[in-house]
């Protein structure tokens, strides 16, 4: 389980615990947003204020890397890689979790408190929070029907799922367009 401890700015590194830079973790599956993350965002107050940008381009860039994965696995069906299978399902949960906990931490407090002084309704971070939950929703259902698919269950309708994977998750990573 890796937690990042730190991000730098310059180049925009960030850094595991391990104190690697992602880049030279990345062949080895490392992602800014990587299951068992349990902190992504930056303890010192100054790289938090700073990096929001940085991270939020990431993230976006790691939703699109998610749905390629989704829509190659939906262009295989019936016949998929059930270990790819099996690898995308481990991921979704933990990558929407961990950039949605950073935005709830980190992006929607500064956005309002932006917003509070001059006195505007925050109802638009009380609707994405809630999105948040039906986007999780929404992933549990992708991961159940991954996992039964690697784990070697007849692909009954492909075109059914087919659906499922390739367009709800391509409008979630376009809604969230940095």
């Amino acid at each position: 389980m890796s937690k990042l401890s730190a991000f730098g700015l310059g180049s925009v590194v960030l850094q595991t615990n391990r104190g690697l830079p992602l880049s030279q973790t990345k062949g080895s599956g490392t992602s800014l947003f990587a299951a068992g993350d349990e902190n992504p965002a930056p303890a010192d107050r100054s790289c938090r204020e700073a990096v929001p940008a940085a991270v939020m381009k990431r993230a976006h860039r790691e939703k699109l890397q998610l749905c390629d994965a989704l829509e190659r696995i939906a262009d295989a069906l019936p016949s998929v890689d059930r270990l790819k299978c099996l690898g995308t399902a481990n991921a979704i949960v933990p990558l929407l979790r961990n950039i949605h906990r950073y935005e709830e931490t980190v992006i929607f407090p500064a956005y309002d408190a932006a917003l509070t002084g001059g006195g505007a309704n925050l109802a638009s971070t009380r609707r994405l929070r809630a999105e948040h939950v039906e986007d999780e929703c929404f992933a549990s259902e992708v991961t159940e029907i991954l996992l039964a698919i690697g784990h070697g269950e007849t692909v009954e309708n492909p075109e059914t799922i087919g659906f499922m994977l390739r367009g709800p998750v391509r409008e979630l990573a376009a809604a969230h367009r940095v």
